[in-house]
């Protein structure tokens, strides 16, 4: 083949959700996998493939080292790239159902296909915490796949999901990051524990909490978050005889000094450093913010925003591992609190 008809055979779809380099990767194994890109054939050079995809030279950079730590592809340093045609066609074929997309989901989706492997299918859908388009995404696909992955965060109608989810084979189940209520048998899962984590990681910090004059929970009230956290806090709080409040709308809040905030979405944690940036606080003195979920961009928001949060990574690898080595297995990720200025 040409180096013009191995790039037109390689597809990418800009607005999925599937990270491009993985997009990249998978044509590649799909194109190895058909035959066309057969043993010792040479590929297109990183800058030259980059240009003609139009994407970042990074993304293909992270491509061709994902397929070379997979062995579908290996280099000459300094001058080529080549297909190797080591490759085994899975039997597995999986299907993950999140909730929606975010920066801490897409570092349980890397994790999850970095472990189990190019050679096995994976689809990923989106049902945006509505019951309704999870039901008619998985209703149609019940038969199609080995295992099925699901993140089951709800606005509405958890009863109605464990109907659904029940009618999965169990020993094709894994639930993620939670539970659901009616869901029965032997099935995998990675998990948090909700009221335990919170009331760990406040307890965990000591003074750091305790030195607010209050503590602001921002709990929405159409949200899709398990009410367990509320119990933690509200337990922590309690012992501790903090004075403690949840707010159901930030907007309609007034923040004071000695208050101290824990938020569980982006948008509450932008419009409340917007807020204090704009009073001249000064966070982890005037003021104090605790993050649910850690993600690379809190490091640096006003010298570091501290959060609270599970470890996403391992989530993705061991439910991959629980797939992998056929386990039904219930696995507790751990859930730390990272400190940082604005407490």
């Amino acid at each position: 083949m040409t180096e013009r008809e191995i790039i037109k055979a390689i597809s990418m779809d800009h607005v999925s959700a599937v990270p491009k380099y993985l997009q990249l990767a998978d044509s590649i194994v799909s194109n190895v996998k058909s035959g066309k890109f057969g043993k010792g054939m040479l590929m297109p050079s990183i800058n030259i493939l980059s240009d003609e995809l139009d994407i970042s030279r990074p993304t293909t950079q992270k491509a061709y080292k994902h397929l070379q730590q997979s062995k579908v592809m290996d280099s000459v340093p300094g001058k080529c790239y080549f297909i190797t045609g080591n490759i085994s066609k899975s039997p597995l074929r999986i299907a993950l159902f999140f909730n929606k997309l975010s920066a801490h989901k897409k570092i349980i989706y890397d994790a999850f296909v970095q472990t189990t492997g190019v050679e096995v299918d994976v689809d990923l859908f989106i049902y945006n915490n509505d019951f309704l388009t999870f039901k008619n995404l998985l209703e149609p696909r019940l038969r199609d796949y080995t295992h099925y992955v699901i993140i089951p965060h709800f606005l509405d109608n958890n009863q109605e999901a464990a109907k659904i989810i029940n009618r999965i084979p169990k020993h094709k189940l894994v639930l993620l990051d939670k539970h659901v209520e009616g869901v029965t048998g032997e099935f995998g899962s990675v998990y948090e524990h909700f009221e335990n984590d919170i009331y760990s990681a406040l307890a965990g910090a000591g003074t750091l909490v305790e030195k607010y004059n209050r503590i602001k929970i921002v709990f929405p009230e159409s949200s899709y978050f398990p009410i367990e956290i509320l119990t933690g806090f509200n337990l922590f709080c309690k012992e501790k005889k903090l004075s403690r409040v949840v707010i159901n709308d930030l907007e309609e809040d007034k923040t004071k000094k000695g208050d101290l905030y824990i938020t569980l979405i982006e948008t509450d944690l932008v419009l409340l450093v917007e807020r204090m940036v704009n009073m001249n606080f000064v966070l982890g003195r005037d003021a104090g913010i605790i993050s649910y979920n850690e993600t690379p961009i809190k490091k640096i928001i006003r010298e570091g925003i501290t959060t609270i949060s599970t470890d996403f990574q391992k989530m993705g690898e061991e439910a991959a591992k629980l797939i992998l080595n056929n386990s039904t297995a219930k696995v507790r990720v751990p859930f730390s609190m990272i400190r940082r200025a604005s407490l």
